[in-house]
């Protein structure tokens, strides 16, 4: 029998999250699939504001953890792996994140041995502007994203080991794969609905 309603596990950490951060604010689960996977809203907010957007639609991707979990990355050192928090791994499509109707996107990444998470908040553009400049102007993307012990967030695809080493240390300089302002800031999202 193939279940009516199913909501993934990123979905449910999303809405988890905010419930528990943002008391104030309701979730809602769109009932057909639109590429939006939650809508959030403030029933506070006033509707006069002219600052204030009462509503916020969400894409979540989830990601299951590949590095920073007992076993480790396979072709990723010790040494680096036991500096990286978590490492997901997701295929996203370039034109679903051109057309995307969602105001912002979601990453999590779950550390399933801590059973913690992180997540990278983005608008589809400046996630997809990242993705310009690093040379995916088409088709199939492939993203690895770290989270470091220290609280740095990073596209790691097609780096080489030596750079790979120099993000688990903290030296790595990059200005376009570092989504460290984007890790965990969920500040884009009280702007949206009035917060």
């Amino acid at each position: 029998m193939k279940p009516i309603f199913t909501i993934h596990a990123g979905e449910y950490l999303v809405a988890s999250h905010l419930e528990e951060n943002f008391k104030d604010l309701k979730i809602w689960l769109p009932t057909s699939d639109t590429g939006v996977d939650l809508l959030v809203t403030n029933p506070k907010s006033s509707s006069h504001s002219q600052n204030s957007i009462r509503a916020v639609s969400l894409q979540v991707k989830f990601s299951k953890d590949f590095l920073g979990n007992k076993g480790g990355g396979k072709n990723t050192a010790s040494s680096i792996n036991s500096k990286i928090k978590a490492g997901g791994w997701w295929t996203f499509k370039y034109d679903k994140i051109e057309k995307s109707q969602a105001d912002l996107w979601i990453l999590v990444l779950y550390r399933f041995s801590h059973r913690d998470f992180d997540f990278v908040v983005i608008e589809p553009k400046q996630l997809l502007e990242r993705y310009k400049k690093l040379s995916h102007t088409s088709g199939i993307i492939q993203s690895y994203v770290w989270v470091t012990k220290n609280g740095q967030c990073w596209e790691t695809r097609g780096l080489g080991k030596a750079e790979q080493e120099a993000i688990a240390t903290d030296v790595f300089k990059n200005p376009v794969r570092d989504l460290s302002q984007f890790l965990n800031n969920w500040q884009p999202l009280e702007k949206r609905v009035g917060l």
